[in-house]
């Protein structure tokens, strides 16, 4: 049965008939390509397209017939007929949203050839006759953590289960975009600015307990429109042999939707199942935020009160009766342990029970480039939701300029530390500053000329030495000063006699 105008069989028959092609092996296409005369050389995926285009083309009767037969020898298990595909009873386009179910079907009420075969959903939501029943529910109660950098605007795919059945697995989803949607998408991209909407595609495990941070399954591949998707680089492995994991992360998958809403966007996924876990893939629209649009909500959350920070200080230094030992004292850093440098947001989770705080600013900017959110102090999870201000802290850094480290007494009061090195440089200097007083004052003694008026003496070891040279006059004497001193020394010479 043939649309009017198109060549492509009824569309329940040709997905009945696709779907059986794609779950063959290779020996097992090879098989039905030599039947239909085609050449039967190649690759699996050489092959798949070949018997794929063999089925569009519309094949004959005896090869629908071959197909059926090497798909019964394939999964020897209950055949659904191609019209149990559009009962209520098993998953048809009454159980998609109204959004794809009004796309496939014209105005009036035929379905559309324009309709994609992806459309119709993941493999499972198809009710696939070779597929048991499904052993995980279609749409799991799955939460996936909050992620701090994006704003969730819409929902295009709910939480959905991958399944598990085989070890190599591939399905197809399909969402449409609403008007809104495509302004709000087209505006961010043409204004190039970060806090714009995109679409992610985010995959966890198929948990229920809590909400799932992002989880890749193993051997990962994504195509949005028939095109690859970029995913994040390989990390080296930590151990000789162990088979390198991606880095699971937000998938952005903005550049590859059609912003369109008459033509929807169509997503494969293929993996590879692993035993005991169970994954599940959702996409959503979403708004991304820079780190100073996120550190301006911390400080809209307020500064925690500091009594709380000195009730923790004497729950600490409170003395254990039953222990010979007593911390009767704390010292803390006022240099952030990430950057270390001086603390301006001091910040930490209200879940650790450290004292010591981080700079916020250079917490929330680097978990922007990699986001792990784990507290530099203590290596436990301190997600974006638990970060507090510290009020105490932020009194010491306004009142305490000139100090790097502190310390707490048993009253909950702090007194600035010193380092041993600030001390000596203290000591030093001052030293310094002595002895330069010191060299002056002996420079200044050195100056001083000390002239000894002595001209004799009584002692006997002094009479033999040299006698001192004597100062010459600094004036001539005058005629009668020298007749005055010649009768002088003859009036000594008489008496000496």
């Amino acid at each position: 049965m043939y649309f009017p105008g198109c060549n492509r069989p009824f569309f329940p028959f040709f997905i009945f008939h696709q779907q059986m092609v794609m779950s063959l092996r290779v020996s097992e296409l090879q098989v039905l390509l030599g039947y239909a005369g085609r050449n039967k050389h190649g690759r699996k995926h050489e092959l798949l397209t070949k018997a794929l285009h063999l089925l569009k083309a519309g094949c004959s009767p005896a090869v629908q017939m071959k197909i059926k037969e090497l798909y019964r020898r394939r999964f020897p298990t209950k055949m659904v007929s191609p019209v149990d595909l559009a009962l209520p009873g098993v998953h048809s386009a009454s159980g998609l949203p109204s959004s794809l179910a009004q796309l496939g079907f014209d105005s009036h009420g035929s379905p559309s050839p324009l309709l994609p075969v992806s459309l119709l959903g993941p493999k499972h939501e198809l009710g696939l006759p070779h597929l048991p029943s499904a052993l995980h529910p279609v749409h799991p109660d799955v939460k996936l953590q909050r992620l701090p950098f994006y704003d969730v605007l819409d929902e295009l795919i709910k939480p959905t289960s991958l399944d598990n059945s085989q070890r190599f697995q591939e399905a197809c989803y399909a969402f449409a975009l609403t008007p809104q949607q495509v302004q709000q998408i087209s505006s961010s991209m043409y204004v190039r600015k970060l806090s714009g909407a995109r679409c992610v595609q985010l995959f966890c495990l198929s948990e229920t307990s809590c909400p799932q941070e992002d989880h890749f399954p193993p051997n990962l591949c994504v195509k949005v429109n028939s095109k690859p998707c970029n995913l994040p680089g390989y990390l080296p492995p930590t151990k000789n042999g162990v088979e390198p994991k991606r880095p699971s992360r937000p998938i952005n998958i903005t550049s590859l939707v059609r912003l369109s809403t008459t033509v929807p966007n169509t997503i494969v996924v293929s993996w590879t199942s692993e035993i005991g876990r169970s994954f599940s893939m959702a996409v959503y629209l979403v708004r991304q935020q820079s780190s100073a649009v996120l550190l301006q909500r911390l400080r809209g959350k307020g500064i925690r009160n500091p009594d709380h920070s000195r009730a923790l200080i004497k729950e600490k230094l409170t003395a254990d009766p039953e222990s010979e030992i007593a911390t009767t004292s704390l010292r803390v850093s006022l240099l952030c342990p990430l950057g270390k440098m001086r603390l301006t947001i001091p910040c930490r989770a209200i879940t650790c029970s450290h004292l010591q705080c981080f700079d916020a600013t250079l917490y929330i900017q680097m978990n922007e480039k990699k986001p792990t959110w784990v507290c530099p102090v203590c290596d436990k999870k301190a997600p974006y939701e638990h970060l507090i201000i510290d009020g105490l802290f932020m009194e010491i850094l306004n009142s305490c300029s000139d100090c790097d480290e502190i310390q707490f007494k048993e009253d909950g009061s702090w007194a600035p530390m010193r380092s041993k090195k600030e001390v000596q440089e203290v000591s030093a200097s001052y030293n310094e500053t002595h002895e330069q007083k010191r060299g002056s004052c002996n420079d200044i003694s050195k100056k001083v000329d000390v002239i000894d008026l002595t001209l004799d003496s009584s002692s006997e070891d002094e009479l033999d030495d040299e006698p001192p040279p004597k100062r010459a006059f600094s004036k001539l004497l005058t005629g009668s000063e020298i007749t005055k001193c010649l009768r002088s020394a003859m009036l000594c010479y008489f008496f000496c006699r």
